[in-house]
């Protein structure tokens, strides 16, 4: 991490102890002592931070995070410890919100061989409530024709 990349962080994590009300900025404020005591990190830690020093552990970016109010995610990223392609959203993995999964994809994401994959779809089917053929674009029913069979 370059001494750029520290400064900026660094500025970052004191604008949000601002934020928060923990004051940092008079002599006798308390703020760096009182977000330690309530995260249950060392004092050290967060000084050696806000004085450009040297960039927290994991644990303590874990432990401070919700005390800022931001995700240890965003806290990783903004370190430059990791980019936001490396750590993506949940969100960013999920398929199209139009997009229905089918029976056979549910039994791949469990693991389901494939030569027991009818078998699955036949005891699955047994739970499911009767849909009527195509309201579902056709999936459900073609699954269950592909169970008896």
């Amino acid at each position: 991490m370059t001494s750029h990349g520290l400064d900026e962080f660094a500025g970052w994590v004191e604008s949000l102890m601002r934020q928060r009300g923990y004051d940092i900025d008079s002599p006798r404020g308390g703020g760096k002592s009182r977000m330690a005591d309530e995260a249950g990190v060392h004092r050290a830690a967060l000084t050696r931070l806000l004085q450009r020093q040297s960039m927290p552990d994991l644990e303590t970016m874990r432990r401070i995070a919700p005390l800022l109010g931001v995700s240890v995610r965003d806290m990783l990223i903004r370190s430059g410890r990791v980019t936001s392609e490396e750590l993506p959203l949940t969100a960013d993995l999920l398929p199209p919100s139009d997009w229905q999964p089918s029976m056979e994809d549910f039994a791949r994401w469990l693991g389901v061989p494939e030569e027991r994959m009818g078998v699955f779809i036949k005891v699955v089917n047994q739970f499911l409530e009767p849909e009527e053929e195509g309201e579902h674009g056709g999936d459900a029913a073609e699954a269950k024709r592909a169970a008896r069979d």
